[in-house]
């Protein structure tokens, strides 16, 4: 990839890899893969990750233009629909990427729609929000930088009241997670006690920068959302300046006061995702630098951690992504959401995907 196409060579690469997971996995969903030889951990109803793998399965879809491909998208997609109706803000990440790229497919567009309403059901007119729900085990009553991505889309797709329902969900996580008179850096995790209110959590602390590309990633998709959402070029500066989005590391640390620790290529993808979209804010101050930006991760992403066609490993890999940094699970593999966000990134730098519409 040293020639001027690097980014389409990069996405071939990606799309490769999808075939190859497909015949590895069958009709499981990929987690993660060893970095060694690109075994892939699966699961069986997809988790909050299964949404990913519907993506890719799609963008393969589109990148090809083959029927049985199309007809795989469609199967994945249909695999998540008991998600719908599942207590947990993760159906965002499900249900929104995982039906987002599926142009023309009547079934992904009203299971889309039926988990926007479902969505829209579970609201919390108290706590001004979707709770992060209990379907994925802990207590429901919590708030959490990943369960507004995703969700923020999904539910804008409920009409009127499903828009309002967005900007409250992605207001209420500005209050908690951002930065207090901008001093230090986003707390990502909350929960709610009936006689206290709410209470950060210890796990996952503040520095976790998958969680800030997760809050950047919500703030760029609300720009889109009506009625308008006040307060998002503040809280998007804020989070730019104050997670290092435009000056740090291209690849973060997973945990950002862990230099020494592993780093999170899957943070890295999302951000530029984020950026991308954040560039095509009309008359934004900061999108000539989200833009360029955005393209040195990706260029980064594609040169020195994607596996290339000669090596020893499975070519089309991006590994160095950091599943749990505290627990120690998957700390420098393949993660499918890594494989998504860096495909994602660059189809729309090449102009095959729209970031309007995913």
């Amino acid at each position: 990839m040293t020639g001027g196409d690097w980014a389409g060579d990069a996405l071939r690469l990606l799309l490769q890899r999808v075939t190859v997971t497909a015949e590895q996995v069958g009709d499981r969903f990929p987690l993660y893969a060893d970095p060694a030889d690109g075994r892939w951990t699966t699961t069986g109803r997809g988790s909050w990750t299964g949404g990913f793998w519907a993506g890719l399965l799609w963008l393969r879809a589109r990148h090809t233009g083959l029927p049985a491909h199309r007809t795989a998208a469609a199967a994945a997609t249909a695999a998540l629909a008991p998600w719908a109706e599942a207590d947990t803000a993760t159906r965002g990440l499900i249900l929104w990427y995982g039906t987002a790229l599926a142009d023309g497919d009547a079934a992904a567009g009203a299971l889309r729609d039926r988990a926007a309403r479902a969505a829209l059901e579970a609201r919390d007119p108290v706590l001004g929000l979707i709770p992060w729900g209990a379907a994925l085990g802990g207590p429901r009553l919590r708030a959490r930088a990943d369960g507004a991505p995703g969700l923020v889309p999904l539910l804008a797709c409920a009409g009127p009241e499903g828009r309002a329902a967005a900007a409250a969900h992605l207001h209420r996580h500005f209050d908690l997670c951002l930065p207090r008179e901008g001093a230090g850096r986003p707390t990502p995790a909350w929960r709610w006690d009936e006689g206290t209110g709410w209470a950060a959590e210890p796990d996952p602390a503040p520095g976790w920068t998958r969680g800030e590309a997760w809050l950047l990633l919500s703030v760029a998709d609300a720009f889109s959302l009506a009625p308008a959402t006040g307060g998002l070029p503040a809280a998007t500066e804020l989070l730019l300046a104050r997670c290092e989005f435009l000056a740090g590391p291209l690849v973060p640390p997973a945990d950002a006061y862990r230099l020494d620790g592993p780093l999170d290529t899957s943070a890295a993808a999302i951000t530029a995702v984020a950026l991308l979209k954040l560039a095509r804010v009309p008359g934004a101050p900061w999108a000539a630098a989200c833009a360029a930006r955005a393209r040195v991760v990706l260029h980064r992403l594609a040169h020195a951690h994607l596996t290339g066609p000669d090596g020893p490993r499975p070519p089309g890999m991006l590994v160095d992504g950091c599943y749990d940094a505290p627990g120690g699970t998957a700390v420098r593999h393949e993660l499918v959401w890594g494989d998504f966000f860096l495909a994602l990134g660059l189809a729309a730098l090449l102009g095959r995907a729209d970031l309007t519409r995913v």
